[in-house]
């Protein structure tokens, strides 16, 4: 399933040093690139809370800041996509549910990268298995852990 990724990586303003570390371009390209089926040029940018719920409140209409959004623009013949997460959501999500940072980001940007070539998961019960059956195998393909459990 490994296909090219041209990754352009963007930080706003306000995000942890200790995130930008962290998310180092080829640690990224490699997460990214477990969950592709297809060459893609993706865009990915990590926010502070303000930017992250401006962004939600625009184009879903949900005046908070969320985890991960997908921008998909074109699925063929090359994946065309923006992502953006929310650093301090990541980071409060992967305190709750007991995982490493590293970890949570991980699992976002698989999550996101199968968004983009047209996985769902709010369309019907069918649809969401699949993703999650399919975010599942990812996951533990890279040693970590079932991202559900």
């Amino acid at each position: 399933m490994l296909n090219a990724l041209t990754l352009t990586l963007q930080f706003g303003p306000g995000v942890p040093d200790s995130h930008r570390a962290l998310l180092g371009k080829a640690r990224v390209t490699r997460w990214m690139r477990m969950a592709l089926q297809r060459p893609a040029e993706i865009t990915v940018r990590i926010v502070g809370t303000a930017e992250g719920r401006k962004l939600n409140r625009e184009y879903r209409n949900k005046d908070y800041a969320t985890n991960v959004l997908t921008f998909d623009y074109m699925r063929e013949p090359v994946v065309s996509a923006d992502l953006v997460l929310c650093a301090p959501i990541v980071a409060k999500e992967a305190r709750e549910q007991g995982k490493t940072l590293e970890e949570h980001y991980a699992h976002l940007l698989v999550h996101g990268t199968l968004h983009a070539q047209g996985y769902e998961h709010e369309t019907n019960e069918v649809d969401a298995l699949e993703m999650e059956a399919l975010e599942v195998l990812l996951m533990e393909g890279m040693g970590y852990g079932n991202p559900y459990e």
